[in-house]
């Protein structure tokens, strides 16, 4: 792309992407700096230095009880969406049938059908059944619209997968689930890993669908919605925030990396 690209054109390329990190990272480090301001208006100019916002934080339960509801939330409801997701990767690449081509469209359906919607469907899909809201509902909510993501990180990665491995398997005298366990699932871990992390993300952070099937136990972004229209919790929200932002992108930036490393490791003893 450099060669082709003139000197004033590869600036103008550097300016711009200089300009998207700006725009992708300077509410973060606002986020940041107003964390640690002691004035309780998140304003310019600062008032002073302070880490008070954040002791409150540890000290506040509600909240910390929120964080860890929405950390059980997503754990439990990522891995029924990857144990769900490879079972529909394996049967929309591994076989060929009559209305794939709709099944494929209902199963990434979630990606397209707005999360308010979603979220009131289901709230009245478990109202005719009569099941009370509670984080068990608001967990099939979570597998529900992250059952996609799933599906579209391991099914690519499946699909570069020789399938005559797994004929291999069976032809030594290897079952199904040890075919899956042996060979299959080595090969495809990097993915489902990725497919973990995503889903885990997006449950941590889904509002929308939450809102509706949450019970009393509030999920983080719910009890963050409720905190926010309060002044006087902004400051605890903003250094919550931060707290949250840098924990993830310390697992996201691991994660990152144990992948490159598996998938070079499998590489090498292809």
């Amino acid at each position: 792309m450099d060669v082709a690209l003139s000197p004033n054109g590869r600036r103008a390329m550097r300016v711009f992407f200089a300009l998207v990190i700006v725009f992708l990272y300077a509410p973060i480090a606002i986020l940041l700096v107003f964390s640690f301001n002691s004035s309780p208006i998140p304003v310019f100019p600062l008032s002073g230095f302070t880490l008070q916002w954040y002791h409150d934080f540890l000290t506040n339960g509600d909240m910390q009880g929120a964080l860890e509801t929405s950390a059980i939330i997503a754990t439990v409801s990522s891995v029924g969406a990857v144990a769900l997701g490879i079972l529909a990767a394996i049967g929309l690449t591994r076989r060929r049938f009559r209305g794939q081509l709709g099944v494929t469209a209902l199963l990434l359906s979630p990606l397209v059908i707005p999360l308010l919607v979603l979220g009131v469907s289901l709230a009245l899909l478990f109202h005719e059944l009569g099941m009370q809201r509670s984080i068990y509902t608001v967990m099939i909510g979570h597998v529900v619209i992250t059952v996609p993501y799933t599906i579209l990180v391991i099914r690519p990665r499946l699909g570069q997968i020789d399938a005559s491995l797994g004929e291999a398997a069976y032809d030594l005298g290897a079952g199904p689930l040890t075919t899956f366990r042996r060979v299959t699932l080595p090969l495809i871990l990097p993915a489902v890993v990725s497919a973990f992390m995503i889903a885990f993300t997006t449950s941590f952070d889904e509002f929308a669908v939450a809102y509706f099937l949450v019970g009393p136990r509030l999920t983080f972004p719910v009890y963050l919605y409720s905190a926010i229209r309060f002044p006087s919790r902004l400051p605890q929200v903003i250094a919550v925030a931060v707290v949250v932002l840098l924990g993830s992108l310390v697992v996201i930036v691991l994660a990152e990396l144990w992948r490159r490393h598996a998938e070079a490791r499998l590489e090498a003893a292809a």
